[in-house]
């Protein structure tokens, strides 16, 4: 079977004695982190259904557009992004998850960020089925039942010692797998890359226990939004440790993670164990975006 679909587990690195981080990136170039993990059980499934066509949502730098179109290539399905925004079409070969996506063979159709918001909706749907046919529907980000089964394999029995599990937050998809794998002695912290409340609401229709708590501070002013203060931070921590965290969702983690730490909110002999959920794919667009603002770009 394609590695897409195996099952593995991901060696922990220790950066200090009460501290590790779980190199999901490594899984795979293109298929990474927990796109991996949130595309593994679907993509059986559409086996399963005998779909040929994988269809899809996302932004123009999205890392869940990119992974699909890896994977359905991979897997040999079509595949077909729904991107947000029209102007973007007119940008993709500026654009280097979009270039990627394409050369996957991901056909795209580009609609209003109006009209984007309807993509939930049965009648939405409907029209995307007369126009393409039949098609294996994942949502954005990719979190529905089938992901938070795959991400609930993330979490290892040689995981049990750790007292904290802390990982990025999109959709909510991956802290529902972290905590209906985790033990009842575990705290799962999620750290929302999004300003807003309903990502508590989003997890608790997957959420199976109550050891979690969300931690709100360290979004940097919501979605995408980067100051030079994380890209420094960013940048250090790969010098330091040879690791690269994206700037939207690790790299804002785990500057959280050392913020608390160095603030006492952990138990003082607890350990840590942080998620790097990947995300890698979205530095080249970031930097494209810093450059543009004259700001410092992300090693």
């Amino acid at each position: 079977m394609d590695k897409v679909l195996k099952s593995l587990d991901v060696i922990n690195v220790e950066i200090d004695n009460r501290l590790s981080i779980k190199p999901e990136y490594k899984i795979d170039t293109f298929v990474s982190g927990n796109k991996y993990r949130k595309l593994k059980y679907n993509i059986l499934e559409a086996k399963n259904q005998n779909k040929s066509t994988l269809l899809t949502f996302g932004g123009a730098f999205s890392n869940h557009i990119a992974a699909v179109a890896a994977a359905g290539k991979a897997n040999g399905f079509k595949t077909i992004g729904i991107i947000r925004g029209e102007e973007v079409s007119a940008k993709i070969a500026n654009n280097p998850t979009l270039s990627f996506s394409q050369s996957c063979g991901m056909q795209f159709k580009f609609v209003s960020r109006s009209d984007y918001r309807n993509k939930t909706k049965t009648s939405f749907i409907e029209n995307l089925k007369n126009e393409f046919g039949e098609f294996y529907l994942i949502p954005e980000g990719g979190t529905n039942q089938l992901a938070v089964k795959g991400c609930e394999e993330i979490l290892t029995d040689d995981d049990i010692n750790f007292d904290y599990i802390c990982c990025p937050v999109g959709t909510g998809g991956t802290i529902s797998g972290l905590i209906n794998a985790s033990k009842s002695h575990q705290k799962i912290l999620g750290f929302p890359a999004l300003k807003g409340d309903f990502l508590s609401d989003d997890i608790r229709k997957f959420a199976k226990h109550d050891n979690w708590e969300l931690i709100r501070d360290y979004h940097f002013g919501g979605y995408a939004k980067i100051n030079t203060q994380l890209i420094s931070f960013i940048n250090t921590f790969k010098k330091t440790y040879q690791i690269p965290l994206d700037p939207i969702y690790t790299g804002k983690m785990m500057f959280g993670v050392f913020d608390l730490i160095d603030k006492g909110y952990f138990n003082e002999n607890s350990k840590i164990l942080t998620i790097h959920t990947g995300g890698l794919q979205g530095i080249p667009g970031m930097n494209k975006r810093l450059e543009k603002k004259n700001m410092p770009l992300i090693d």
